[in-house]
């Protein structure tokens, strides 16, 4: 089997929530992607009701979740220490862009709503279709950058609270280190301080 990419930190770039991408891909490839996918399933499941397309999605993505149990979690599997906690670590991070999505949701419908505006609004602003905004603020879909960015400059929402800034474990042990090295302490704790990172330890 080949090795697992490095698992990814949690940013905007990496963040990706595009479920379709994962069904043209037809795999998932680690742990984090795994926990991502489990979370878009669920999510999917949640909004079947309002649109029966979605059945057809989530379906596929059940399908995919459970070809990736079968290869790497079934009795037939070697399951290391390393793997367990890799994939304690995936689920960290995945319910923490869970929470934030979920945060960020709620922080654009508030605007949107002392604006006197609603959710189609907005995707006539973006450009985009109903449907569309839809998966985009339940975060089935991913806002683009220029779309955060419009919507802060037009509501004058914090960009910590739409775009995550945060840090893997791996470069806070290395900055960690060269602060060290240069004799300024006082900066090591900006590196672990919540307003600044929403990182899982």
């Amino acid at each position: 089997m080949a090795e697992r990419p490095r698992m990814d930190k949690l940013n905007i770039k990496t963040m990706k929530q595009d479920y379709k991408k994962i069904i043209e891909k037809g795999f998932i490839e680690n742990e984090l992607e795994l926990e991502r996918t489990f979370i878009l399933e669920r999510k999917l499941r949640l909004l079947i009701p309002k649109n029966p397309n979605y059945k057809e999605d989530r379906k596929q993505l059940r399908s995919i979740i459970k070809e990736y149990e079968k290869q790497n979690w079934s009795t037939d599997s070697i399951i290391t220490d390393k793997k367990i906690k890799e994939s304690d670590y995936a689920e960290q991070i995945a319910e923490q862009e869970r929470q934030f999505l979920a945060k960020r949701k709620e922080i654009i419908k508030t605007k949107l709503l002392e604006n006197k505006l609603n959710q189609q609004d907005l995707g006539a602003i973006l450009k985009h279709s109903k449907s569309y905004i839809s998966e985009l603020m339940n975060g089935i879909n991913s806002f683009t950058k220029k779309d955060l960015i419009i919507i802060h400059k037009l509501f004058d929402i914090k960009l910590e609270d739409l775009i995550p800034t945060t840090i893997t474990q791996k470069d806070v042990n290395r900055m960690r280190k060269t602060i060290e090295k240069l004799g300024k302490n006082d900066l090591i704790s900006k590196l672990y301080s919540s307003k600044s990172s929403h990182k899982v330890k």
